[in-house]
Formats: C-alpha cells, structure tokens, sequence
C-alpha cells in the first residue's frame, strides 16, 4: 500500500479544505476519508515508526466503504476540525478497509470483542507503539451523550493515561485466541447434535431465525440444519431442524431485507419480522443466500426457494458484475433522496411513500372488487400505509418517517380473494407493479457502490452460481460462474500465488496485498463447484495447485489448521486461527471441507488425514460452543460419515450422461462428490484414480457407479435406480 502522500493542507489548487495521505490510495473506504481534517495513515511501516520516534499510542479506525454507521462516524468525528486535531497532534492515526486488510481487523476485532462483548463496525482500537491494543470499541458519538461516553471525552482521558500498560490487555487476547488442540476430532453425531439443540434453543418462532433483533441471515446456521436433517431424517429432531430452516428462509423471503423491487437481500433486519433492513446489500451474503435457498429448493421442491435463488443472482448480475467478469463488493445504504439533495439518507433508494405508488399505479384493474386500482392491490398485498409502515424505533434518526420498505403481508391467493381476481391475474398485476418501481428507482440517485473486487467473496460467489446452475440445469449461470472463475485467474491469480484484492477503474488493477487464507479457501470450494457443474477438470487442476499453496502459505505444522495470514508478517500482533463461522464461514471450516473432496478427487491420503488433524485442532471449541462454527460442524459430519463418491461413466455431451448428471444435482447430498469418467485415461482425474480406468459402460450407456468407504454399489444406467440409491 501507498505510505506516502499529501499533508492535510492538500497539494496548490486543490479543490478541498483538506487533503491527507489517503488521497493516495486505491481503497474506496479510504478515499472516502481523504478529505477529513485527521492526519490519516494508511497501515504500514511509515505510521509504525512514527509512532516509535514520537511515542505516541496509534488510533486504529477500521471500516468498509459501504458501512452505514462508518459514514455517521466520519461525518460527526472525523469532519469535526476540533476532533480531527486533537487526533493529530496527539495520536498517530491509521485507517483501514476491513475488507482489504482482513487479517488486521480480525486481529483487532477479536480484542474488542474480548474485551467489551461485542463488535463491529466501524470498530475503534487504541494501540501502543508496538501495536498492542489498550481500549476498543465501535461506533463512538462525537460528544457524550446520555448512555455513552463520546470520542472526543475517550480522546482526553486517554491522552491524560497514555502510558497505561497493555501487558494485561495482550494476556488477555492471547487467552481468548488459543486453547489446546484435541488429539483427534470429536464424535460428529454428538457436537452436531449439541449445535443443532444449540440453535433450537435460540430459534425465535414466529418469524425464524436465531435472535429477537437486530437478526441476521446467517446462512451457515440453515445450511448446518438441513445438513443435520439430511443424517437425521427419521428422528423428531432432524424433522424440527428443517423446518426451522424452511420457515427462516420463507419470512426472509417475504420481508423488507429481500428486495421485492431490484432483488437481493439487505445486510440484516433491525427487528424481529424481517421488515426494515439495514440497507447495504454485500456480496458475501447474495453469495451465500443463493446457496442457502437453492438448498432448501433441492430438499422441500418449493418453486419459492428456486426462485428466491433466481432472483439473488439476477440482482448479482445486474448490479454487482464488471464487465472482466469479476464482482464488486457492496452497494451502500446511503444514497440521496432526489437528484436536488445534499445530503444522504438511509434507505432513500429503496422505499416509497403511499402517495408515490399511487401516482405511478393509478391505472383501474378490469375484473377487481370495488374498481381497485393496481396501487390498491400492490399496496394491499406489500403492506404499504398513508403515514408509512416504519415503527419510530426502527428509524432512529427519523429518515424512514412517511416512507413504506415493502413487505409481503398476504399471499397471492389471499390477495386474489380479497379483490376478486384469480391467482394468475394477481400475480400478473403485481410483477407488472414492481418492474414500474423498478423502473424508477432506476432513476433514482443510486447508492455509492464498492466496486472493489475480493478474492474471497468471488470464490464464495462462485460456487452460488454454480450450485444454483447445476441444480436447475441453467447453463447461463454455469456459464457467468465459468466468467468468474477465468477472471480469478486472469487477475487474481500471480505467479503461483493468489492477491487478495483488485480495484476497477477503467481498467483493473490487482493491490500488492497477498491473499489471506480466505482467499485461498473460498475460491478452492467454489472451483470444486464449479467442477460438479461443469465437470471440466481444468478447474479441479486449478483447485489442486491453489490447495498446495495455501498448504504452503498459512498450514500450522505444529498445531494443525491453517492460520489466516501470513504468520512471518512482522506488522501482525497475533496470527489468528479464526474459529467463529459468521457472516462469512471461517476459511478452515471450509478447508476441512475443501480437503475431503480433494481427497477423493486427487487421490491424495494427506489431504483426508490434514482435514482430521484440522478439526482436531478446533475440537474444544466444537465440543463446547458447536453453535459457533455450524460449517465445521458439517465438516464433521463429512468425516464421521465419508463421502459417497458418484461417478458417471459417459461421454460429456451425451444426453444419457446429463440426464444421470442432473439426477445428482437435483437432491441435496450434503457428503458426495461428483465427477465424471469420460474414458480419457490420460486426462487429469484418470491420472490421479488409475481405479476409474476399470469402470466401463453398461450396454453402451452412461452409468453411474455409487462407491463409499471403497465398497461400490452395482452399477445403474436408469436415473431413477440412480435416485433411490443415492436415497439410500
């Protein structure tokens, strides 16, 4: 990263009052700040010796560029001229993007919540000179309020104590990061079974999910529960696990968090029934989401959850794509309300007023009880009010008042009823209603979009479109996941090693930052899914050789699991073995994954004993608290029960091989891989399995060999044998 730069004073003729070293980098969060009156650094080696020669503590500010309560921070702290001096002149202070520098925020993040109970962003952290941190926090006021202490009063009381020790603060973190490895891993039926009571016991009933509010999507948890259903379909508990999982994703589906006008879904809901969303929409959860839904397609055969699965990706596509073929990272939930404002609001892109939706619905619907119009019907089954539909406690700053954030209150079949209409002519109505507002919120200010493009989350983005393209047999969106995976290559992947981040201008541009095990982690997992949709082994050759790196990058050979940077980095407090699936899975809960299917797929031993030492390294931490790693939870159960391999003997372009094909893909075989014997007995998988050079068709037909635990079923060329074998 750039560590030199303009002062605050800004080079002659510049067009702002303040202009710091930010200015010079390529992050669209920090450029976002290189304009406040602070004395900004970016991380790096010149802030670090500043704060050694001039004995001062280093105020660390980590954010993203389309975090909301970020831009609350920056507009009431780090615009403020007195804050921003008693900052710089007393403080060395550093800004980073969580998203470009995950491996300092986890650090960080990881002491305030330690140390205070909670995180995140934006996250403040006081460091020493040496970089230990000493207070934490998040979103600090800019002066005291009635219940919180404000920044500029934290400022005065730390620069009254700046010699305060951090010894005890480092003992600490160091505690909360480390315990004992186990010396194998655990029993998998009695860790899932503990995360699965763990859930239960959180579950809130009426609308799903895992909390009262503010909830969060979580796909890890649902996925983790139809798993558990998957090996537990003949008990109460496995019944109880689905249908947690099947109703979360229905009120998700019908909230304000899902997008009813533009797709996608919001970043979380502020209360309990999934209405008023906070409004940023990031790539990681569509990612997720995608796979989430087109999961719960597989098992209920629901046409909601494909098409909620349809309709993440469209929104992926529209509005998330460069044209390399990579995605952008967020969209933010500030934007301007009309073209003549000055000042953002949140939501402001997405929400309407009565009186909007009956000016641009007024036309009379033939047919509807009463001479109802398409606004009255729309209004009706979306929940839209005269006065607005947010609660004042959902709006704390007052800028939803008079607005409606859509939410499906009836079905379609309630609704017809209730005017008149048949079901078909409702739904007609309707989606002829939302591409009208879909229309003009087209001409509304758009939200600031981050079109910074990460590694992880287009790994992670990868496998959603070539999970929900295998199992409904779109060879478009194989097609787009293909696009993707050329683009991680051509941009992304360097002289044998991944970079963490690419920023898109006219032109992209990789950073120089190396990729963290994320990075690695996730575009494996979604080049092994790409495999399975595809079945084009250049990308499991590709998947291969990025394992043996990340081996080589990050693999703890003393304690077993991976660490998440690089452990020789000399600018890192700790090195971190991340053991909490959030947000995002932890990238070793995918590795003990990834490492299975590998296994099988390369024939490599190593790979099945590396993801047992890696799950012996998180076993007390599975034991006790399964509820926070639910993926690794999963991966548990891929151990405990082995992987069916399902092996399709046939030529590609066959049409008997596809039917055989989309037979896997359309049930949910949560421990299974997929590959395909084309007869190629110099290709890339009969080099690896010289054991698939013995299978042969049958009659001349595409056959599927079902083999676990080096047993094989007898071979079946019917799709339908094929189905209630892999039922078994």
């Amino acid at each position: 990263m750039a560590s030199g730069g303009q002062g605050l004073d800004g080079p002659p003729g510049s067009a702002h009052q303040n202009t710091n070293r930010l200015s010079m980098e390529r992050s669209p969060y920090l450029l976002q700040h290189a304009h406040n009156p602070v004395d900004w650094f970016p991380w790096g080696q010149e802030a670090f010796n500043k704060a050694k020669k001039e004995d001062k503590p280093i105020f660390l500010s980590v954010g993203y560029s389309t975090c909301h309560w970020c831009h609350v921070m920056e507009r009431e702290s780090f615009e403020d001229i007195e804050i921003g001096r008693i900052l710089s002149d007393n403080f060395v202070c550093i800004k980073v993007d969580r998203e470009e520098r995950p491996d300092v925020d986890k650090v960080y993040m990881t002491f305030v919540q330690a140390t205070s109970g909670g995180g995140g962003w934006p996250m403040s952290v006081w460091l020493t000179p040496d970089l230990q941190p000493f207070i934490g926090g998040t979103y600090f006021p800019p002066r005291d309020t009635g219940h919180r202490p404000g920044l500029k009063t934290i400022l005065l009381r730390i620069i009254e104590q700046v010699h305060l020790s951090s010894a005890r603060a480092a003992e600490r973190i160091t505690a909360v990061l480390y315990s004992s490895p186990g010396v194998g891993p655990p029993l998998a039926p009695e860790v899932a079974h503990r995360c699965f009571q763990q859930l239960a016991h959180s579950y809130e009933e009426e609308y799903g999910g895992f909390r009262d509010a503010p909830k969060f999507p979580t796909p890890v948890n649902l996925i983790f529960l139809i798993s558990f259903w998957a090996t537990n379909r003949s008990t109460s508990e496995g019944a109880e696990a689905l249908r947690m999982a099947l109703h979360t994703m229905r009120m998700m589906a019908l909230g304000g968090i899902h997008d009813h006008v533009a797709q996608g879904f919001h970043r979380y809901s502020t209360d309990s029934s999934w209405h008023v969303p906070h409004f940023e929409k990031m790539l990681y959860d569509q990612a997720q989401l995608a796979v989430a839904y087109i999961t719960a397609y597989q098992v209920s055969g629901e046409q909601l959850f494909a098409d909620v699965a349809r309709d993440v990706l469209l929104y992926v596509s529209r509005d998330l794509s460069d044209k390399s073929g990579g995605f952008y990272s967020a969209e933010d939930a500030d934007s301007l309300p009309t073209m003549a404002s000055t000042e953002k609001k949140e939501g402001a892109f997405c929400v309407w007023t009565a009186g909007e939706i009956r000016d641009l619905l007024p036309e009379p619907v033939e047919g509807a009880t009463g001479g109802a119009t398409r606004a009255d019907i729309f209004m009706h089954h979306y929940g839209v009010k005269e006065q607005g539909n947010v609660e004042p406690e959902q709006d704390p700053h007052g800028e939803l008042q008079g607005q409606n954030v859509l939410i499906v209150r009836y079905s379609a079949e309630l609704t017809a009823t209730r005017f008149g209409l048949s079901v078909e002519k409702t739904k007609e109505e309707l989606a002829a209603a939302r591409e009208r507002l879909a229309e003009v919120r087209r001409g509304r200010p758009s939200p600031h979009l981050d079109t910074k493009m990460i590694s992880s989350w287009n790994g992670l983005m990868l496998s959603g479109f070539a999970r929900v393209g295998a199992v409904l047999g779109d060879q478009a969106l194989v097609e787009r996941a293909e696009q993707a995976a050329k683009f991680l290559q051509d941009h992304l992947w360097d002289e044998g090693s991944v970079q963490s981040v690419v920023t898109c201008g006219d032109t992209v541009h990789a950073s120089p930052i190396a990729g963290f095990l994320d990075d690695y982690a996730f575009v494996v997992c979604g080049l092994l899914d790409l495999y399975e949709a595809t079945l084009d082994t250049r990308w499991l050759s590709w998947a291969e050789e990025l394992q043996l790196k990340q081996d080589q990058f990050f693999w703890d050979s003393q304690g077993g699991g991976y660490f998440c940077s690089d452990p020789t980095d000399p600018t890192l407090l700790l090195v971190l073995k991340q053991d909490q699936d959030g947000a995002e899975p932890s990238a070793n809960s995918v590795s003990a994954m990834n490492l299975l299917r590998l296994s099988q797929y390369t024939g490599r031993q190593e790979w099945a004993r590396r993801s047992e030492q890696l799950l012996a390294a998180f076993s007390d931490r599975l034991v006790k608290v399964p509820i926070a790693l639910p993926e690794m939870v999963r991966s548990l159960m891929a151990q405990h029960y082995t992987l069916k391999q399902v092996i399709i003997r046939g030529q590609p372009s066959a049409e008997d091989t596809a039917s055989l094909v989309a037979c896997v893909n359309g049930l949910f075989l949560p421990h299974k891989v997929l590959m395909l014997a084309d007869g190629d007995t110099d290709g890339f998988l009969y080099q690896r399995l010289p054991v698939l050079a013995t299978l042969r068709p049958l009659e001349g037909s595409a056959t599927a060999y079902v083999c676990q635990n080096f047993t094989c079923a007898l071979p079946v060329t019917c799709p339908e044998e094929l189905r209630r074998l892999l039922l078994e």
